[in-house]
Order: C-alpha cells, then structure tokens, then sequence
C-alpha cells in the first residue's frame, strides 16, 4: 500500500497489534476499511486534523463502534486517514498535514471533511471509507471523487467514541467505489428498520445552478423511480444554509468553545474565522434558527409527500471547486454549498450519494434522500 501523508494519518494501528488488522471473517471478508481521523482507535491518540488538538488530547481507552462492527464483519483496517481541521471545512485542505490529491480531478479539491477517507477508496488503497457527516462531509468527498456514500439518518448508527463536531447533527457514514460495497458495509452498520418501496421521486432544482430532472431521468429509470421536478429556490437555500450554520454553531461552541479558549490553537484562517463567529451566538440565534428549521422541514415533508416518495438533488453545485480558487470566492461557493447539503442535516436524513454526472471533465454528483428512518429503504432501492 502507497502511504501518503496528506491522506493517511497511520497505517499502523494499535488497535489490536499492528498493521493490517481485522476481528472476523463475515460479509465484508476481504474488503479494506480506512478510517478518518474522527473514530477512537484503543491506543492511538485521534488527532482532529490538529496538531494542538492531539497534543492536548491522551490516546483512546476504546475503539469505536462503528468501526468494531466492521471489522467484527470481516473488513480488514488499514489504516486512519486525514481529515479537514474539526471536521469543521467541506474542501479538504488541511494546513497542517496537506491536501490529498484527488485522483478524478487532480486540479481540484477532494471535499471535506472525510478527504482522506475519500481519497484512499478513489485512490484503490481502501474499499470502505468509513467517514462522518454533518454539513455533507460524506456527500461533498463523494460529489468531488466520483465515489457511492452513505449518509444516515441522524441517530441510527451508534457514533459512540467519535470525535463530535456538532451533536445535533452528527452522523457515521461509508464511501465506496461501487454500490454493492456500499450496499453490504451499510447493511453492517444499520439497525433493523421496516422496509418501503418507493415509485415517486421529486427532484429538487436549485436556483442558479446548471442542473435539471432530465439529465438524470435515466438513472432514475432504472431504480424504477417516476421524476416529478420542483423548483429549489435561492431563498430556500439561503434560509437553509443559515438555520443549519446557527444551530452547528452553537453545538461546535458549546462542545469545543472551552478548549479553544484555553488552548488558542494553530487553526486555519478560514476556519478560525468561523469558530470566532460561533463563540458571537447567542441563545436567542439559537432559537430563531430552530423555528426557522421547523418551517423548512415541513416544506420537505410537503415536497416527498409526507415520505411516500424520495427527493433528488444535485450534491453539490456542480464539479469540485478548482485549486486555485481561494479567499472570498471559496467562502462564498460554500455557502452556495450548504444551502444544498443543509437540508438532509435539517431533516435528519439518510442520503444515498450516486457518481451519475460529470461537469468539465470531473465527476458530480447526485443525492438521493428520503424521510427519516428509510435508511434501509433506500439501500435497499440501490440493490435491486
């Protein structure tokens, strides 16, 4: 295996001895598992793409869960891999430690945070990246990557000993090269649920960006799937991007606020930047933006009818940001950005990422999302 640093943080494990480890054989007997740099692994300090942050921080008294599961399940662990600083970014770049290449467009970014999971399974150096998302960190890398992801329903995959960025939030999720891969380390990790079958699907338009039904009605197709197309306005997003930046807020504050006081950490300027606004919300903010996610909640009730039909939309605003775009430009694509992958967060539910576009050469792409606790619903869609 290639070890590069601005991927991998370790590929050799303490977790049972060293090297290459795994607890059993199983389902995924065979597949290679790379762990972003959020999950405890027993003895191994988790580093939080900080340097500070491991320095101040002993190493795990456990392992976590997620990843016990899939290794229980034959997964063989190479190795923990890199991740934006807090997890707190969507680009992939980390100051400290690098920015993994992307390997399906190497000018641009590989997406945040889970970039060094991302990369490894892109890369061929893992099968199962196992990531986290909270804003979109396993629909971003995807998007960017040309890769499968899985974003669950908040709550459903234990998150025991991995490090929070925002409780509310919060999620475990998988990347993979192919669905069947993704399809089999899900049904790992996911709990028992009843499973529906979906004929319908409206898929959602964004203001301003270069997409519509038609471009992928054919893949729709082919999971069996009828499109209905609704307009997703610049208004909704804005309103989404905000609601779900204020309540993050207050939990990243709230979670990290101390040590970051105490430690004033070496941090990024882009996202010092937003720790320092975090730290300005108030209880007041707090409970505008809770109201203000009831609203667009009910709108996406609305729009998959109650959660008898999926919503599709586009990942992200179309191929990874290039390199070279940096400062204003950059922050202003990403609140372009949340508003898209904010209203899974707002919802609490499971996304499927799917590679189905392409954009100047590079990949982009696509999520499917449906009501809360349809996760098995929705795997089970991409199986058939």
């Amino acid at each position: 295996m290639r070890v590069d640093d601005a991927v991998w943080v370790t590929n050799s494990p303490s977790l049972i001895s060293s090297g290459e480890e795994t607890l059993g054989k199983g389902e995924l007997s065979g597949l290679r598992l790379a762990v972003k740099d959020l999950f405890d692994i027993k003895g191994a300090v988790t580093g939080f793409g900080n340097p500070d942050w491991a320095a101040t921080h002993e190493p795990a008294e456990r392992t976590a869960t997620a990843v016990q599961k899939l290794l229980a399940a034959g997964a063989t662990y190479v190795g923990k891999t890199q991740t934006d600083e807090l997890a707190y970014s969507l680009n992939g770049a980390n100051i400290h430690y690098g920015t993994p290449v992307n390997p399906a467009a190497r000018d641009r970014l590989p997406g945040g945070s889970s970039s060094g999971s991302a990369v490894a399974v892109a890369l061929g150096e893992a099968d199962i990246g196992l990531g986290t998302d909270t804003g979109g960190s396993i629909r971003v890398p995807a998007s960017y990557c040309g890769l499968y992801g899985l974003r669950p329903s908040w709550g459903v995959i234990d998150i025991s000993a991995v490090q929070a960025l925002a409780y509310h939030f919060d999620t475990v999720g998988l990347l993979t090269r192919d669905v069947d891969v993704l399809v089999r380390a899900a049904d790992v990790l996911l709990p028992n649920q009843p499973v529906a079958q979906f004929s319908e699907v409206c898929v959602l338009e964004p203001e301003g960006v270069d997409f519509s039904a038609d471009m992928i009605e054919s893949h729709l197709s082919s999971l069996g799937l009828k499109a209905t197309s609704k307009p997703l306005s610049a208004d909704m997003m804005a309103r989404a991007s905000e609601a779900f930046r204020v309540i993050q807020g207050r939990d990243i504050w709230r979670c990290h606020g101390d040590w970051i006081t105490r430690v004033h950490p070496h941090i990024a300027r882009d996202i010092k930047s937003r720790l320092d606004w975090c730290a300005t919300l108030t209880q007041e903010d707090e409970n505008k933006a809770i109201q203000e996610r009831k609203r667009i909640v009910e709108w996406l009730n609305e729009s998959s009818h109650h959660g008898e039909r999926l919503i599709c939309l586009p990942s992200t605003p179309g191929a990874s940001p290039l390199l070279t775009l940096t400062g204003e430009p950059l922050a202003a694509y990403r609140t372009r950005l949340m508003g898209m992958t904010a209203l899974a967060g707002l919802w609490s539910a499971p996304v499927a990422a799917l590679p189905w576009l392409e954009q100047e050469g590079a990949p982009w792409g696509i999520s499917l999302m449906a009501a809360p606790h349809n996760d098995r619903s929705l795997i089970t869609l991409l199986s058939n």
